[in-house]
């Protein structure tokens, strides 16, 4: 009987590990970043699941599917000269949370600059990544590009200022 209540304390207190800052998940998603970084779209897409939900500063009422989220990403960029993820300040969790699904949780800072003025943007980002045999299925991420809106909305009204006083003249 003292065998079994032992065997039954041991079986009671081994447990799958429920969070860490290094994981294959982890790995995939700094990969993933560095896909983003480099324009490799065809490595970048390799990461999620074919019937992947992505949620960027939405609800979940208005999900994107991959090829709208690169198409969207690549808009973004266009009119940056540069543009990166501050590395030092980034940190990474995976999570297996209490339905047993595995998430990867991101905090960082977006850097860009903008090509027609030089301004630089740092932007604080949180994305967290659901994994289900080691693909991406979801993923949400949250930040304010409203500067970067406005610098370009100014960027569009000097010029549309601009061609109205040539047409003017």
């Amino acid at each position: 009987m003292l065998i079994g209540i032992f065997v039954l304390t041991l079986v009671g207190c081994t447990s799958k590990q429920r969070y860490s800052q290094d994981s294959p998940e982890i790995d995939t998603v700094k990969s993933l970043f560095e896909n983003y970084l480099t324009g490799n779209w065809d490595a970048y897409k390799s990461h999620f699941a074919d019937n992947a939900k992505i949620f960027i500063n939405v609800t979940e009422k208005n999900p994107a599917n991959i090829q709208e989220l690169i198409a969207q990403q690549k808009m973004e960029i266009e009119g940056l000269s540069s543009y990166s993820i501050n590395t030092e300040t980034q940190t990474f969790e995976m999570i297996l949370d209490d339905k047993e699904e595995t998430w990867v949780n991101y905090w960082g800072v977006w850097k860009g600059t903008l090509a027609a003025t030089q301004e630089i943007f740092e932007i604080p980002i949180h994305i967290t990544f659901q994994f289900v045999d080691g693909k991406i299925v979801k993923e949400f991420g949250y930040w304010d590009n409203s500067k970067i809106t406005m610098a370009v909305m100014r960027i569009s009204i000097a010029k549309a200022s601009k061609s109205l006083d040539k047409a003017s003249d």
